[in-house]
Order: C-alpha cells, then sequence, then structure tokens
C-alpha cells in the first residue's frame, strides 16, 4: 500500500504570518530564558517543525489532557440534574442553566480566541485558561447554593472556550503534516469520547458520593496539568498590538449567545409553556449574527483585523469538512442526552446501569482515537469518514425500531459501540483534513470557528432531540399508553431525526476531497 500524506492546500492564498516565525532558536537560548524567570518563556518554530528546545510531546500531552477534562466536565451534570434538584430545592428549568450557561457562556468567548491567541503570547493564553479553570472548579465544589454553583461553571467555560482552539492551532504550528493525523486521532478522543463518558462517570460518583465529587475528581488532574504547562510550555508566536474591535464583541456576544439560549428553550416552545421570549431572543440572536457577519467582512476589505476571520468558510474543503462535522457532533450529543432519560425513564435503570451502559460505546471512542488518526495519515479521509457517517446512520436507525420498553442493556451496548466507532472515524479524519486546508495565518480564526459552530450544534442537537423527545411522549400519552411506553415512544422519534442528520451527512461526506492537494487542484 502506499504511503498518503496529506498536504495544506494553497486554497487561499499564504499571506505573511507574522503570528508564527520563521526559524529556530537554540536550546540555550530557551534555557536562558527560563533561568532568568521570564514570564513567556519563547522559541520561534516554523510551521509543523518545531526546534530542538521545544518539548512538543509533553505541550501537546498536556493540552490533550486538559482539553480532556474540560470537555468531560460539560456534560459531567447531565445525569446529576435530579441530585441537584433535590439538593440545591431548584426546579429542572432552573437546574437546566448549569449547562445552558456553560454553553452560552462558550459561545460569547470562542469567537474571540482568535484576537486572543494573536495579542497575548501562547504561554499566557494558557496560563488564564487554565486558571480560570481551575478557579471555576474549586467554586463549584465548595458551592452552597445555585448561584454561586452557575458562576463556577461559567468561569469553568471561560476556561474551557479558550484551551480547544489553543489545542488545535499548536497541534497544526507544532506537528509535522505527516503525523498529524495521529496527534489530532488524540484530539478527535476530546472531542467524541468526553462528551460520552461524563454521563458514565458522573453516574458511577454518584452513586457512591455527592455531586461534589464530582468536581473534586476534576481539581488534581488541572493542578498537575497546569504545573507541568509551566515547566513545558513555550511561545510559538509573536504577540501583536492588534485592536480589539468592542462592537464585534458585542454583536457576537448577543448573536450567539441568543441563538444557544434560544435552542436550549426549545422544549418551552414545543409545550407552549413559554413561546415568547425564546422566539424574540432567537430573532435578536440571529439580526445580530448577520450583523456581526457584516461587519467582519467590512472590516476585513478595509484591512483591518476583524474579531473572527471568515475567510476559512470560503475554503470549499473547510466548509464540507465542518458542515459533516457539526451534523455528527449534533447527532452524537443529542444521543448523550436522549439515552440516559429513555433508560431512567422507559427502562428504570439507575444512574449507575446508565453509566455502566454507556461507558463501552465512550471507551471504544476514545481507544480507537489514535488508531484512526494514524490510518488518516496513510489512506485519507474518505475511506474513513463515509463508512463512519453510515455507521452512525445505520445505528440511528437501528435506535429507531429496537429500542423500546422492553430493551435490554445488552442490546443498548451493542449499539452504543459501534455509534462511538462511527464518530472517531469522522471526527479525527475530518478535524485534520479541515483545519489542515487551511494556510497557517488562518489556523486561530479557523479553529474559532469550528469551536464556536460546535456549540450551535451541540445545543440544536441537544434542543431538537430532547423536543422530540418531549413531544412524541406527549403524543403517545395522548393515546392512551403508559409513561414507560410513553418515554420509549419519544425515544424513538428523537432517533428518527439523528437518523435523517447522520443520512445526510454520509451523502455530503461523499463529496470530500481526498486530502487538501486534491482540493486545490480541484478549485
Amino acid at each position: 500500500m502506499s504511503t498518503h500524506t496529506p498536504t495544506p492546500t494553497g486554497e487561499l492564498p499564504a499571506l505573511e504570518t507574522p503570528g508564527i516565525v520563521a526559524g529556530g532558536s537554540s536550546a540555550a537560548d530557551a534555557e536562558a530564558a527560563a533561568r532568568s524567570g521570564a514570564d513567556d518563556p519563547s522559541t520561534t518554530v516554523t510551521d509543523g517543525h518545531a526546534p530542538a528546545s521545544v518539548k512538543v510531546a509533553p505541550i501537546i500531552a498536556v493540552l490533550v489532557v486538559s482539553a480532556f477534562v474540560m470537555i468531560l466536565n460539560e456534560t459531567l451534570l447531565s445525569v446529576a440534574l435530579p441530585t441537584l434538584m433535590a439538593d440545591l430545592s431548584i426546579t429542572a428549568v432552573t437546574a437546566q442553566w448549569l449547562s445552558t450557561g456553560f454553553m452560552l457562556t462558550m459561545a460569547v468567548v470562542i469567537p474571540t480566541t482568535g484576537f486572543l491567541m494573536k495579542r497575548l503570547s501562547v504561554r499566557r493564553v494558557f496560563l488564564v485558561a487554565m486558571l480560570l479553570f481551575l478557579v471555576g472548579t474549586v467554586v463549584a465544589l465548595v458551592a452552597p447554593t445555585f448561584p454561586v454553583l452557575l458562576t463556577g461553571r461559567v468561569v469553568q467555560a471561560a476556561g474551557t472556550a479558550m484551551v480547544l482552539p489553543l489545542l488545535m492551532t499548536t497541534v497544526l504550528a507544532l506537528v509535522p503534516v505527516r503525523s498529524r493525523g495521529f496527534v489530532m486521532g488524540m484530539v478527535g478522543v476530546v472531542i467524541s469520547a468526553a462528551p460520552a463518558l461524563g454521563p458514565s462517570i458522573s453516574g458511577f460518583i454518584l452513586e457512591h458520593g455527592t455531586w461534589h465529587h464530582l468536581f473534586a475528581l476534576m481539581l488534581p488532574i488541572i493542578v498537575v496539568s497546569l504545573l507541568i504547562g509551566l515547566l513545558f510550555m513555550r511561545n510559538y508566536t509573536e504577540p501583536e498590538k492588534v485592536r480589539l474591535d468592542v462592537l464585534s464583541v458585542i454583536l457576537s456576544a448577543i448573536g450567539f449567545g441568543g441563538v444557544i439560549y434560544a435552542l436550549a428553550s426549545i422544549s418551552q416552545v414545543v409545550d407552549g409553556s413559554n413561546r415568547l421570549v425564546p422566539l424574540v431572543v432567537a430573532a435578536v440572536g440571529v439580526v445580530s449574527l448577520a450583523v456581526f457577519t457584516r461587519r467582519q467582512m467590512a472590516m476585513l476589505s478595509r484591512g483591518r483585523e476583524p474579531l473572527l476571520d471568515l475567510r476559512p468558510l470560503k475554503v470549499r474543503t473547510f466548509t464540507v469538512s465542518l458542515l459533516v462535522i457539526l451534523m455528527g457532533f449534533a447527532t452524537m450529543l443529542g444521543t448523550v442526552v436522549v439515552l440516559p432519560l429513555y433508560m431512567t425513564g422507559a427502562l428504570g435503570m439507575s444512574t449507575l446501569e446508565v453509566g455502566l451502559t454507556l461507558l463501552p460505546g465512550a471507551a471504544a471512542s476514545g481507544v480507537l482515537g489514535p488508531f484512526v488518526g494514524a490510518l488518516y495519515d496513510r489512506v485519507g479521509p474518505r475511506p474513513l469518514v463515509v463508512p463512519g457517517m453510515a455507521l452512525m446512520a445505520l445505528v440511528c436507525w437501528l435506535e429507531v425500531f429496537l429500542l423500546d420498553d422492553s430493551a435490554t442493556r445488552g442490546l443498548i451496548i451493542a449499539l452504543n459501540i459501534p455509534l462511538g466507532i462511527g464518530m472517531s472515524l469522522v471526527m479525527t479524519p475530518l478535524m485534520t483534513l479541515s483545519m489542515g486546508s487551511l494556510p497557517r495565518d488562518l489556523y486561530g480564526h479557523g479553529s474559532a470557528i469550528l469551536n464556536t459552530l460546535q456549540q450551535l450544534a451541540g445545543a440544536l442537537g441537544t434542543a431538537v432531540f430532547i423536543a422530540m423527545l418531549t413531544l412524541g411522549a406527549a403524543v403517545a400519552i395522548d393515546g392512551g399508553t403508559s409513561a414507560c411506553t410513553a418515554q420509549a415512544s419519544g425515544a424513538s422519534w428523537a432517533f428518527v431525526f439523528g437518523g435523517v442528520v447522520t443520512t445526510a451527512a454520509a451523502v455530503l461526506a461523499c463529496t470530500l476531497k481526498q486530502d487538501p492537494a486534491e482540493a486545490e487542484q480541484a478549485a
């Protein structure tokens, strides 16, 4: 078999890159900087070729571990909401703000990360992100009331929003093209396996402890990651004195925040309990995003630095890959939310049983990630992505017909494992392909676009899955069925939506170019 080596494309003109400096610095220079107590030990790199003074492995490792814990944290409370409701004396709608507030903060902060990674050194971005997450975790750990817990979650989300784009940009800057697939496979574990593992770990901890222990679990990992990062993190960029466009920040916050809020409230629109506010907020959000988009394009045309450079969306390979990623991610996150509700409501499982049932699928996705990445380095994206998305679609349609009120744990595990495998086959190649198709000066903005839209896709997938579950259950109850049967029927409605989305994504994946270089030749 011939070796396949994807190479970055020139679909956009290669622009001058003040952020990533050609050349290399000696190990002695780096050591001198470290000994002198410099706040930002730095070095210079060429794109994908780090000098010997930069310890790439520990830098990537600490970012992967940190991002994994942070994304795991995003879904860790999904099965803990009933416990939190009882312990803090809050309603289900109020408790849901622990997830909604997290997503809102992510959607507001991520669009600014392209600016932050130009304005600040890499080391400072890392330290700020880690300290924010650490402070948020401590606040949540000791929170005596709901407002304090929500504050901790919001601070956690701000740190999480900064680490994800930093991880992707660092991989592209420091890892050679021939090895990116394998390393992005580990990043794929963060994106696909961590959210799926959240309910499993949460169920086990809640069976033997309290919700406070969920945050205690993360604390030592983050502290160790921060210390390792302080030791090994080096700068590979030169900060630029770019100007922050405050109006763009405001428009972005209102736009992305409004859309996320509206999506999180879609169940209230469906059941008619509160339609006006979510619809008004959605309209304001959409208009704000339209104005935000127009302003970014106008700033770019005038030679000014936009808050979020939208030029990556002009690259076909990036855009098609992004669409398939978003469709798969929406389905995966929606399934992660609906399956525990189905298993507890229709099958009467405990939180521990739910966690143990979902664990094999999440583990399969996590274990497979690096191997898929290595395989991508040999065969390219299409032989992996198309079968992977087709497998996800098949599982969704099987769930529609097989998961009723008498389904067994073995059946759920048998369906969930191939779903995790399919997600791994999709995420790793497409993240590598999409980001590798961009000029290096757009890595930061491309990563910000990908991560921002992932938040929107996750919110959309969760909202629609929950709405379909609620609507399907209501229709079944009106027909005179039992509560358990109605819950199973509602879950089937949700899986129909997942089947439609993943089937469409599988068709779209067939249009992918085999690699960025091929995309350039076809352009």
